[in-house]
């Protein structure tokens, strides 16, 4: 089947200037994830939608294709992600006549990914016949929504969940575990964003648990040092296998 990796990387960037092509642990950020993807050896095609000649080159550099520059109306501070994948598989659909069966969405602000979670994200959706498989990484009791409060009228305290606060889960090994969305990758079937009521989920969504030492999401500068960390002791582990072997 033919898989489509598409990685967005706009230009614009304010809170750290330029960065997907900002270095991170040796390399820009954005290749981190290109190097993944094409390791996996399961991307028949890896693209960069990005508004940006540099960015573009870059991603050249590190072997994704850059074949158009993204409209200045897809590159804003408020431009959701599914108008960019919309844009590029229509201009291949257009300028190529290239239908892949599989798309990927790959965000380079999560660096730490490796090419056996592609794989194994690839082959959950494969064998599952999914609309979409989603990554995801498990909520910390501190985060827990069941331990979540909001403060109403006159700073009067109330669980989230709408239960009394005299009924709150009192020790965390009886907290259900809950899920969120670190946004490492998607994987979807390519003609769900051109339906009617158009996503990159559709209604069979599978669940790609992470470890969440690979999970980060650099949307500041205390991500950024944050996430350098995570890559350090990933790649230092790495490391280590190496002389082990």
């Amino acid at each position: 089947m033919k898989v489509l990796g598409l990685i967005p990387a706009r230009g614009g960037s304010k809170s750290i200037p330029k960065k997907n092509i900002k270095i991170f642990c040796g390399k820009p950020l954005i290749a981190w994830k290109i190097e993944a993807a094409i390791k996996s050896g399961v991307i028949g095609r890896l693209i960069v939608s990005t508004d940006d000649q540099e960015i573009a080159e870059v991603a050249r550099h590190f072997g994704a294709e850059a074949p158009f520059l993204r409209p200045a109306e897809l590159a804003e501070d408020t431009t959701p992600t599914l108008p960019v994948v919309q844009h590029a598989l229509s201009w291949f659909r257009q300028k190529e006549d290239y239908h892949p069966d599989i798309a990927m969405l790959l965000e380079p602000t999560s660096p730490s990914v490796q090419p056996f979670h592609i794989r194994e994200a690839l082959d959950l959706f494969v064998k599952t016949g999914a609309d979409s498989v989603v990554s995801v990484v498990e909520v910390p009791a501190e985060y827990h929504p069941y331990w979540q409060f909001t403060i109403g009228e006159h700073d009067r305290l109330a669980l989230f969940a709408g239960e009394s606060i005299r009924q709150i889960v009192s020790r965390r090994q009886d907290l259900p575990k809950t899920y969120h969305r670190n946004g490492v990758l998607y994987v979807f079937k390519p003609g769900l964003v051109f339906d009617p009521n158009p996503s990159i989920y559709g209604d069979d969504i599978r669940a790609y648990l992470m470890d969440p030492q690979y999970s980060s999401d650099i949307n500041n500068a205390e991500d950024w040092s944050e996430a350098e960390d995570k890559m350090r002791t990933i790649l230092e582990r790495q490391t280590e296998r190496l002389r082990g072997h």
